[in-house]
């Protein structure tokens, strides 16, 4: 079982759409997908309502999801870490415990532009239309991760 995990600062709305998004391209008896926050502001709640509402919207139910914080561990129980933005890429590092865990962690739209640094817009303290935004950029970057991971665990 490969797995992979999504992380943003309060894992209610990026990160938990990347979840279902990417989950939703894999098939689930070879892959697991689950989210985090570099935070624990969130810890034990549903997604944001506009982040179900946007994925409802696309045909995913994210509802069920609860955020949850990153912890040490996850190093060791993820093969992949995808985060969405350059701050949580440097709190992840922050916290990976040795090189190895250090290498697992990838900035989610480097799958498009790699290596320009570019960050999923975190639509928090926006309106709807943000969600819509971020969903766009995240399914477009989950395709490549999933025809990547695919190919790599055929």
């Amino acid at each position: 079982m490969v797995r992979i995990l999504m992380v943003c600062l309060g894992n209610i709305c990026r990160s938990p759409l990347a979840e279902g998004i990417l989950q939703s391209k894999l098939p689930t008896d070879k892959f697991f997908v689950d989210s985090a926050g570099t935070g624990d502001w969130h810890v034990g709640h549903q997604p944001d309502k506009r982040s179900i509402l946007t994925a409802k919207n696309r045909g995913l139910d994210i509802s069920c999801q609860k955020g949850r914080q990153i912890k040490v561990s996850d190093f060791e129980e993820f093969d992949h870490i995808y985060v969405m933005d350059s701050s949580n890429f440097r709190d992840v590092i922050r916290l990976a415990p040795n090189a190895d865990a250090k290498a697992k962690v990838k900035l989610m739209m480097d799958e498009i532009f790699p290596g320009q640094k570019v960050d999923v817009p975190d639509p928090y303290y926006g309106g709807q239309g943000g969600f819509d935004k971020v969903y766009d950029m995240l399914d477009e970057a989950c395709e490549l991760v999933a025809q990547k991971l695919l190919k790599e665990h055929a």
